[in-house]
């Protein structure tokens, strides 16, 4: 499912107008039957309830002028309120506004603060709120009489209902940009804008519906600039793969995860038995030799290589050679792995000399942080990164913070420019390629905010890597199967009470969601 900016969706709706030949007016009449539809799926019968439309004077108050139509069709007690001279509205709004004015629908025009004093008392006692003030067209915060009428409507403690987005917010940026809205049900025409999909100004929108309003997919997908998507189940389930009935272990690739060390044991096993379970016809977790024993007894399924180590039970950096010589198809690095400079060299030289599909995860990340420069992929070079946004603050040489409320535009940068796969763990995980691709995650929730959560991402990634031939579909399947395996484990052991081996536990539930059967072999039923 595309997400759009401003622009983008402007442009779909021209050419949905100007070439395709659908009239604007069937478009704004197809958005408030959408908004109508969604409230009655959310609240019931809307039938007596007392209504109140606070619209604005362009097209988003025209969509509010068809919905305070349609809920005076459904006998609800319906009042507008119009944020703005009456004389001001034009175009399509102004034939909305005109029959709502034949229909006898109560409309107050207040163009003042002292208007909106005088009538925001019976304007706002009602039972449903909905906000048609501004569209996707913001891009300054709001102020004097809007900032006073968004105010009033937060305080008002009833539901309220947003058309396209909720007002305040720019159809642009993740974070709000001022006062805005906070909804309980956004009702978002077309396409999802970013901000009804990101965090921080994510968590004003309430349940999000997503409208057909008769703008066709090709439209919406053919537009141009950034090309963003957000990873919906349908999706997912195009990018997993077959199985043929006559496969075996070699089919479905062997994964080599390198991680581990003193006191970090669990790691290891993690990646290892994530990348099994999440279909690797083989894994071998390469640890350090002190490790080994202690790695191998939790795990009877995968293989065991152990490394060359350090005093205190790092891996250590002669120990690459033997890593470069295991035969597998894809490499993990970096879970509990230790940050010293033996470590430093180990990876450096993984890097710089495997000719395998690379997962840099974890300590592996923060050993590198200190040269970034070394995160350049050679031409042909799949390197995939994982960092959650404290690792990638310092890859970047920045602050967690800033990371979280730019995590579009920090992980798509970092991608095009190293020629990397960026995956930004975290509420709405970004997966950013190097052609300037970028995918928003659907799924997970914050019981995932857990140790270990990462290290079973690792070895997922590493595992669809080997069965999946575009290393991005790889990476936004195992995103989105890491984040539905989480949700599987919070529905059973709760969010509080979730722990990495949950996750692990729930990988198998959630790619059966996914899977379609294996075709039968010729001939045989």
């Amino acid at each position: 499912m595309r997400v759009l900016n401003a622009r983008q969706m402007r442009e779909a709706d021209r050419r949905t107008i100007e070439d395709l030949g659908i009239p604007s007016i069937v478009l704004m009449e197809n958005a408030g039957r959408q908004v109508i539809a969604a409230m009655e799926a959310a609240f019931g019968s809307l039938a007596g309830r007392r209504m109140t439309v606070i619209s604005g004077r362009g097209n988003n108050g025209g969509d509010g002028f068809v919905v305070a139509r349609g809920l005076w069709q459904q006998q609800c007690d319906v009042v507008v309120c119009l944020v703005g001279a009456s004389g001001e509205v034009r175009g399509d709004a102004r034939i909305n506004l005109d029959i709502l004015g034949k229909l006898g629908v109560p409309v107050i025009a207040v163009a003042s603060n002292g208007e909106w004093k005088r009538h925001s008392q019976s304007v706002l006692d009602c039972d449903v709120i909905v906000d048609a003030l501004f569209g996707t067209g913001l891009s300054a915060p709001v102020t004097g009489l809007y900032e006073t009428v968004i105010a009033d409507i937060n305080a008002a403690g009833v539901p309220v209902v947003s058309v396209d987005l909720p007002s305040g917010l720019s159809a642009d940026q993740c974070a709000p940009i001022g006062p805005a809205i906070a909804a309980s049900l956004t009702v978002t025409l077309g396409a999802p804008k970013l901000p009804l999909v990101m965090p921080p100004a994510e968590a004003l929108v309430g349940s999000l519906v997503v409208a057909d309003i008769g703008i066709p997919r090709n439209v919406l997908g053919g537009v141009n600039g950034p090309s963003i998507e957000f990873m919906i189940p349908a999706e997912a389930r195009t990018l997993v793969p077959a199985r043929v009935a006559d496969a075996h272990k070699g089919t479905f690739g062997h994964v080599c995860i390198v991680a581990g060390s003193r006191g970090k044991t669990g790691a290891a096993h993690l990646a290892g038995m994530a990348a099994l379970r999440s279909g690797a016809g083989l894994a071998t977790v390469a640890t350090p030799e002190s490790c080994l024993p202690i790695v191998a007894s939790m795990g009877a399924e995968y293989m065991t290589v152990g490394l060359g180590e350090t005093a205190d039970g790092c891996v250590a950096h002669r120990a690459s050679k033997a890593v470069l010589g295991v035969s597998c198809d894809v490499v993990a690095v970096g879970p509990g792995l230790g940050t010293g400079p033996e470590q430093r060299a180990f990876v450096a030289d993984i890097l710089a000399h495997s000719s395998k599909p690379l997962v840099v995860d974890a300590d592996a990340l923060n050993v590198l942080a200190e040269d970034g420069r070394r995160f350049r992929a050679r031409k042909g070079q799949v390197v995939v990164i994982t960092p959650h946004p404290g690792e990638m603050a310092r890859l970047i040489g920045s602050t967690a913070g800033d990371v979280q409320n730019r995590r579009i535009d920090v992980a798509s940068a970092f991608a095009r420019d190293r020629g990397v796969i960026v995956i930004l763990k975290g509420y709405r995980t970004v997966v950013a390629a190097p052609d300037g691709r970028v995918f928003i995650n659907s799924t997970g929730n914050p019981g995932m905010a857990t140790g270990g959560s990462g290290d079973v991402l690792t070895g997922v990634i590493a595992a669809w890597l080997a069965q999946i031939a575009d290393p991005v579909d790889a990476c936004r399947l195992a995103v989105y199967l890491h984040g539905a395996a989480g949700d599987m484990a919070a529905s059973v052991e709760g969010q509080v009470a979730m722990a990495a081996g949950d996750i692990l536990r729930h990988l198998g539930e959630a790619e059966l969601t996914l899977m379609a059967p294996a075709e039968p072999s010729a001939g045989l039923r």
